[in-house]
Formats: structure tokens, sequence, C-alpha cells
């Protein structure tokens, strides 16, 4: 994963109008903690990066995965894992090549179209007195 490919991710699933230095900071910060490897030990991480990594998971960026080894006493030991979705590169290349040009459809553009300039006039309103609330009679 590069940074490039996971500020597009970042920016895909948590806010498409992101600011492309906050996802790209956010995804620096990421792929400081995996380096060269293709999953990072969870109890590396402090509590706060914890967080950002459950939130990356909500979003479906990263993923869990543990195993069990036994150690030299005989107690069973179980180490977490987090990893990256292993589709996330297709996913962000998906998303890279769509059509960004998408047709913005409003539903209200063509309420005012039929009737013209003359919905803004009053003339059925007119008042056959118009004096008839004033002291000028």
């Amino acid at each position: 994963m590069t940074m490039a490919e996971l500020t597009k991710a970042i920016q895909q699933h948590i806010d498409l109008d992101m600011d492309a230095e906050v996802a790209q900071g956010m995804a620096e910060h990421a792929l400081g903690f995996f380096g060269f490897y293709n999953r990072i030990i969870d109890n590396a991480l402090e509590p706060t990066d914890r967080n950002l990594f459950y939130m990356f998971q909500d979003y479906d960026l990263l993923t869990t995965e543990s195993e069990e080894t036994t150690l030299w006493d005989g107690r069973e030991w179980r180490i977490h894992y987090w990893k990256f979705k292993p589709d996330l590169r297709e996913r962000v290349e998906a998303y890279m090549q769509r059509n960004l040009q998408e047709d913005d459809i409003d539903p209200f553009s063509d309420i005012y179209s039929t009737d013209g300039p003359s919905i803004w006039t009053r003339e059925g309103e007119k008042v056959a007195n118009p004096n008839a609330f004033t002291s000028d009679w």
C-alpha cells in the first residue's frame, strides 16, 4: 500500500470532500506503523493510535487477525494483528478510474421554467380599490 493509494482510500471511505493534506497526514501516520510489513502487532499501538485503527476498520480499510502460540510453560498466547484489507488496493484503483463527471440531476430545476417571468408579477391580484385601507379616500 503506497501513501497515495491510502490517501485516496481514506478520502473515498471517510469523506470525499476531505482535504488532501488531512487524508495524507492520516495515511502517513498509519503507514508509519506498518513500514514494509503487511501487518502490525496490536500491542505496539498506543490507545489513541488504536482508536484511529478502529476508525479505519469501521470504514472498511483495515481488518484484524490473530494467531495462537504455545509458550514454553504450556500456556496458550493469542497475538492480535492489524492489516490492510486484501482488496483495498483494487478498490482504490477502481475508485481512481471511475468516471469523474457525474451528472448532477436537480429535481427542482424545472419548477419555474413553464411559467416564465410572469410568475413573479401579481397581475391577477390587483386590488379593486387601492386606497381601501388608507385614510386617503
